[in-house]
């Protein structure tokens, strides 16, 4: 038991760093607060960690071995990542401007009631169409959990870090979405709209340079 603490701590230790920096899904979730409101935000949160679970699984079968020494399959993911980072992109900007009641963070000049299947395909997609995630995982799963550790705890492990990405971009939202950011975002969100869709086109862009290692 203490050996599987200890690949957990291991775990945890390097995700951390990868939930906190800037990426596609922080992007994603950021624009979904401002944009849609605070519950399409958090189910988005929940797209996300799903999509990594996605990752671990196939990871864990032995899949993510195959995925990274093939150049065919790894441009396959690539490719559909760079068309769906750089649609987002265009959408958001040619996106007219939004006005939000500060007193019910309900958006007023953006689409309206964004179902909850497509809040969550934002984020699943998002995360699941980028192929540095094969390698991250194949990477550390690889290096800091034992061949010999059970495959159901691996999955546990997996549903941990899920948990702590869902709950980063929970609090991701929530803060995204409290008044002062609601009101400072009604005065500027065609800006914020502009400036998030070059964030989408640019980490577009980067992924489409990204080689397979």
């Amino acid at each position: 038991m203490s050996n599987y603490l200890v690949e957990l701590a291991s775990l945890m230790a390097i995700f951390t760093f990868a939930i906190v920096s800037p990426g596609a899904d922080l992007a994603m979730v950021m624009r979904q607060s401002l944009v849609h409101g605070r519950r399409p935000a958090i189910i988005t949160a929940f797209g996300i960690g799903a999509s990594l679970m996605f990752h671990v699984t196939y990871t864990i079968l032995g899949l993510g071995l195959i995925i990274s020494q093939s150049i065919y399959l790894f441009n396959i993911v690539k490719w559909c990542g760079v068309a769906y980072l750089i649609y987002i992109g265009v959408k958001a900007l040619r996106a007219g401007e939004t006005h939000i009641a500060v007193e019910t963070g309900q958006p007023t000049g953006a689409p309206k009631g964004q179902s909850a299947l497509k809040a969550f395909g934002l984020g699943f997609a998002a995360n699941a169409l980028n192929p540095k995630a094969v390698f991250f995982f194949l990477s550390i799963f690889s290096t800091v959990v034992s061949a010999h550790t059970p495959m159901a705890v691996k999955f546990g492990y997996g549903l941990i870090m899920a948990s702590a990405l869902i709950l980063w971009f929970v609090a991701v939202s929530l803060f995204m979405t409290t008044p002062r950011m609601r009101a400072a975002f009604t005065r500027a969100s065609k800006w914020i709209d502009r400036a998030s869709g070059l964030v989408f086109i640019a980490l577009g862009l980067k992924l489409a340079t990204e080689k397979a290692a």
